[in-house]
């Protein structure tokens, strides 16, 4: 993990935190500051056959763009609902999302549930590492992954970002 802290405050409630996981298998480390795609890894660990990997790791790219706020989001979404045949359907009088389309439907279908109790917004991704995490406030406004140093090399985006801010508002001075 590049900057997750071990109060797992950035943690997504339920199957939602899975989805996390997934995002989180592309980013840019700490201590490196290079892209890095641990997509492998991760297909590796989830015992994902080839023919599953490849549709989930589309997936997760488009879900990264989505989580970024792309402007075509809602396109990117309703392309994957078509492709993995996701359907509504009535299961004990409740609404729940059906398809056939293995690892990839299934993560899907975990988006849909998110995006259906209003959990999927408070997903984001830090502007400065890419880091996607579950904004628990209660005003929706986390911004970076962590504000204090917690990271392998003790760099945090958000001190990182207002301090270069700071920087630049008293050059000047």
């Amino acid at each position: 993990m590049v900057n997750a802290d071990s109060t797992g405050s950035q943690q997504a409630p339920g199957d939602l935190e899975r989805v996390r996981e997934l995002l989180n298998s592309w980013l840019i480390p700490n201590d490196t500051r290079r892209p890095t795609d641990l997509y492998d890894d991760y297909a590796r660990a989830q015992r994902l056959t080839p023919r599953h990997a490849r549709p989930l790791r589309k997936l997760r790219d488009d879900l990264r763009a989505v989580v970024e706020r792309a402007p075509d989001a809602d396109a990117r979404l309703n392309r994957w609902s078509t492709e993995l045949d996701v359907r509504v359907v009535i299961r004990d009088g409740r609404l729940e999302f059906d398809h056939a389309r293995g690892p990839a439907g299934a993560m899907f279908h975990h988006v849909l549930a998110a995006i259906a109790d209003g959990t999927w917004q408070r997903l984001k991704s830090c502007p400065d590492c890419h880091w996607v995490h579950y904004d628990h406030t209660r005003n929706r406004s986390k911004r970076w992954c962590l504000m204090n140093a917690g990271g392998p090399s003790g760099r945090a985006c958000g001190t990182i970002a207002k301090v270069t801010r700071y920087r630049q508002v008293h050059a000047d001075d």
